[in-house]
């Protein structure tokens, strides 16, 4: 019976009965050791009813055998691993040693424990419970958590206890204090033997029950151990209390010490190793066995469970450890080595190593090997750098603590990972190589998460050809033109080659304007790529051109490769340049989608700067929608760490957002402030891509404001960035900026050069839909005020229906506007089928249109597959459909042109 724990009770199982209705979430019980967490766990356990259970128990001395805890918690639903999509399925086969494929990707691997999960949950739901979950292996307590904050749409619970504030991000907490004295003084009565109870003649007095809830703060396992040591008079009150009264490992330590050698010395055995067989090896090799082993379990102070060994309390496990001496626990830890193999030994080998080891050392780094092939990487990180200790050559340990920060920081720990690689720096020696190496290294990382005017400075003093490349990235991140220009001055020395010449072109449109034939030889060898990393240089060559569409198609390219090929740690960032191009494209819900997606994966892996440029481009998208407050509040948050991390790209793309918020409202003063403030901001704090793909909004600020001299230096401006750019589109915006420019009532022009004709003529030329919206509403605009309101409907008309498939509701209520002065209907526009759906759901269905199914879309997306289905479950009524086959027809339908005079 649990005293006093109504409150915890009812939120356990609220978060049961959700999971049981497919509204899964998880909650973690937080506590000092003994306060009732495992017994609640225990309840939890009990309260679902039909619904699968799945428990495991983290347990220090497997803390560090990356993927320890999954396994034993998976091992009852391996038989549900070919229900997965292919390459989750492989990832989570290797993880847990049944033969699968070394993804390396804990993303991908994640996702497979989650769809796993989500199979097991099948058909009445699952409540997963974890306990001790400080101990829980890092490998497994990252891919945990990552399921933990996607549950949702699943019919599971979890239900995690943590001892302290051991930090488990992203989960609710239910902190569990001492019991409250009622409750408390019940459970002290029903502690009392039948034999104490006729001795005290009464109850125990309130004043004893006072005394030792007030000691023990009321935690229940204190309260238990210390009624057990007292005597009749300490509990009837006759005899004071022990001063002071025993707390932590104390409750156990006149126990452990009272044991005979041979249960001390199994005791410690179990203490470093919970393996059954092994203990009982270990002992018989250091002269006892297993008379030893059933004194503890007569003792309660362990159990056998299966195959392995616990301790009835974690407390008394550190009891022992702590009563050992440390010569004893090397001596326990040799013999395990012995007879152990694979990770095990290299860890048993670690701990019983005296002084620096090579042979150990390397063991460990083949466990680390192990660990990283599996996406393991902070359990990696952990054996590298254990690793290293006990590395006796310096160049060795620099290299093994350069291969732990990296293993850190792809495990989402940057902090670790700056600090082992500035130990890796200090045992360099002088070794230009690894020098280079590790500032490479440490570069990125500023990149990421720290100043991109750091990460500028380091990699810049590199002279290979990667370095200079993440030297010109990083200089792109903060806007330092001059940087960029230098940097690619420098790769021309280099043989010819694609990025050599994206670098060197960059450079040279940066200096004087005459790379745009290196950009296009590269662009031209685009069909040789195979990395994501090569088709984001592609991307930025076509922007450099001026190509904003094949530089939005590029990026498209990029991120389906990172899907397809694992690219570890880096989908995030990838996920910027996506998410960008959807939006540039038009594909609003799209780039929302996406944003997001990376937006978690970010934040997940300690990406402070990929973190901002998703923020940033969410503020965009809700600009376009018109939500102010949602747009302010992201591009806030993207500014404040743009803006000391001196990444002017993504501090430009927020100002950015705030530009077009006024510009979508109508407050086209405000809008050309914000505009001539994002060019006039320098390196840091701006960005000459944002100036450039900003100067068609920038332009119709300016023209609605009045200020028709800053329209024409825009426009000049962007002639000569747009000079060599090919494609269409390009020159559709570009026609439709002179249009506007050439609106000014002083400048006459002939009758073929008109606003209106030059409108029609980049209505003629557009293939985004988004921006052929935007012209036609121009357009509309210009010939309903010129009272040529038949011929402005059309284009108003379809402007309309486009902002309203995109979601741009300030730009649809303006066309609408239009629309009525125009003499059509004033009724509101009717809203698209897919307007229904949310981003995910959006992008569900297009991929269900390109023909993938349900496990396909679930491996692109990081999703299970019945996730997928519930989606698709939720989509069908929305839309009044059954089939895949009917939401396939109608988003092609949906995406196709809309008509307008055949102009959109």
């Amino acid at each position: 019976m649990l005293f006093g724990r109504s409150a915890e009770i009812a939120a356990i199982d609220d978060v049961i009965s959700r999971a049981r209705e497919g509204a899964g979430a998880a909650l973690v019980l937080r506590g000092e050791a003994g306060v009732g967490k495992t017994a609640l766990l225990d309840l939890a356990a009990s309260r679902g009813g039909s619904m699968r259970v799945l428990r495991t128990t983290g347990v220090e001395p497997e803390s560090d055998l990356a993927f320890a805890a999954l396994h034993q918690l998976l091992r009852p639903v391996a038989g549900l691993l070919d229900a997965l999509p292919g390459p989750q399925r492989e990832a989570v086969r290797g993880a847990l040693g049944l033969g699968g494929g070394a993804s390396g990707d804990r993303f991908l691997l994640a996702a497979g424990v989650l769809s796993l999960l989500a199979e097991a949950a099948a058909p009445d739901g699952l409540v997963c419970v974890v306990d001790d979950f400080q101990w829980v292996d890092r490998a497994s307590a990252d891919a945990l958590l990552f399921a933990a904050r996607r549950l949702p749409t699943e019919r599971i619970a979890m239900l995690l206890a943590v001892r302290g504030d051991a930090p488990v991000k992203g989960v609710p907490p239910l902190w569990l204090g001492g019991l409250p004295e009622p409750a408390a003084a019940e459970l002290l009565d029903g502690l009392l033997e039948p034999g104490a109870a006729e001795l005290l003649d009464a109850a125990m007095p309130p004043g004893v029950k006072r005394e030792l809830v007030a000691a023990t703060g009321g935690n229940p396992l204190a309260l238990r151990e210390i009624v057990r040591r007292l005597g009749p008079g300490q509990l009837a009150g006759r005899e004071p209390l022990p001063d002071p009264l025993p707390g932590g490992t104390r409750l156990f330590g006149e126990q452990v010490a009272a044991l005979p050698d041979d249960a001390r010395l199994v005791a410690l055995l179990a203490a470093v190793e919970s393996d059954l067989d092994l203990v009982l090896r270990a002992a018989a090799r250091m002269g006892t066995g297993r008379a030893a082993l059933h004194e503890l379990e007569v003792a309660g102070l362990v159990r056998v469970e299966g195959a392995s060994v616990r301790f009835r309390h974690p407390l008394i496990r550190s009891a022992v450890h702590e009563a050992a001496a440390p010569a004893s626990r090397r001596a326990a830890h040799e013999a395990l080595a012995a007879l152990s193999e694979g990770d095990r030994r290299a860890w048993h080998l670690a701990a019983a190593a005296l002084g620096q080891d090579e042979s150990v050392a390397a063991a460990l780094a083949e466990t680390a090997d192990r660990a990283r092939d599996r996406g393991g990487y902070g359990d990696a990180a952990t054996a590298l750098a254990r690793a290293a200790e006990l590395t006796p050559a310096p160049r060795t340990r620099a290299v093994r603590l350069k291969d732990a920060a990296t293993a850190a920081w792809l495990g989402g720990r940057p902090g670790q990972a700056e600090s082992l690689l500035a130990e890796a720096r200090d045992h360099a020696g002088g070794d230009r190589a690894l020098e280079m190496e590790i500032a490479q290294l440490r570069g990125r990382f500023e990149l990421n998460s720290g100043s991109a005017a750091e990460a500028v400075r380091i990699l810049a003093a590199g002279d290979s050809l990667d370095m200079l490349a993440d030297a010109a990235e990083a200089a792109s991140y903060v806007g330092d033109t001059a940087a960029i220009a230098e940097l690619g001055r420098r790769a021309a020395a280099f043989p010819e080659g694609f990025l050599r010449d994206v670098l060197a072109g960059i450079g040279l449109m940066l200096s004087d304007g005459t790379g745009h034939e290196l950009l296009r030889r590269a662009l031209d060898r685009t069909g040789e790529l195979t990395e994501a990393a090569g088709f984001l240089w592609a991307t930025a060559a076509a922007s450099y051109l001026g190509e904003a569409d094949l530089a939005a198609e590029l990026a498209a390219r990029a991120g389906r490769v990172a899907r397809m090929s694992g690219m570890v740690g880096q989908l995030p960032v990838v996920l910027e340049f996506v998410a960008t191009g959807e939006r540039i494209a038009g594909r609003l819900a799209e780039s929302q989608a996406l944003s997001e997606e990376g937006l978690e994966l970010a934040r997940e892996a300690g990406y402070a700067n990929t973190v901002a440029a998703h923020l940033a481009n969410l503020a965009v998208l809700a600009a376009l929608r018109g939500e102010e407050e949602t747009c302010r509040g992201h591009a806030q948050e993207a500014l404040a760490i743009a803006i000391p991390h001196r990444v002017g790209l993504r501090a430009g793309v927020a100002a950015y957002a705030l530009a077009m918020l006024d510009l979508g409202a109508g407050r086209f003063a405000a809008a050309h402030d914000r505009f001539t403030a994002i060019v006039a901001a320098g390196p840091g704090a701006g960005h000459p891509t944002v100036v450039w793909r900003s100067t068609p909004d920038r332009i119709e600020a300016a023209v609605g404001a009045g200020d028709l001299e800053a329209a024409r230096a825009a426009l000049e401006a962007y002639e000569r960035w747009s000079a060599q750019a090919g494609t269409a589109e390009s020159r559709a915006l570009l026609t439709r900026c002179r249009a506007l420019v050439g609106a000014g009532p002083e400048k006459e022009l002939p009758e073929k050069e008109l606003p209106e004709k030059a409108l029609e003529e980049a209505l003629r030329l557009h293939a985004n839909p988004y921006e052929a919206a935007r012209t036609a509403l121009l357009l509309g605009e210009r010939l309903r005020r010129a009272h040529r309101p038949g011929e402005a409907r059309p284009h108003l008309r379809a402007a309309l229906e486009t902002f309203r498939r995109a979601g741009a509701e300030p730009w649809a209520r303006r066309a609408h506007g239009e629309l009525r002065a125009a003499g059509e209907s004033a009724e509101p526009a009717r809203g698209l089928a897919l307007d229904a759906l949310t981003p995910q759901e959006l992008r569900i269905a297009g991929l269900v249109a390109d023909g993938l199914s349900s496990k396909e879309i679930a491996a692109q997306l990081f999703l299970s597959p019945r996730t997928v289905e519930y989606h698709l479950y939720k989509i069908y009524p929305k839309l009044g459909i059954g089939t895949r086959t009917e939401l396939a027809r109608l988003v092609v339908l949906q995406k196709a042109p809309v008509a307008g005079g055949g102009m959109l």
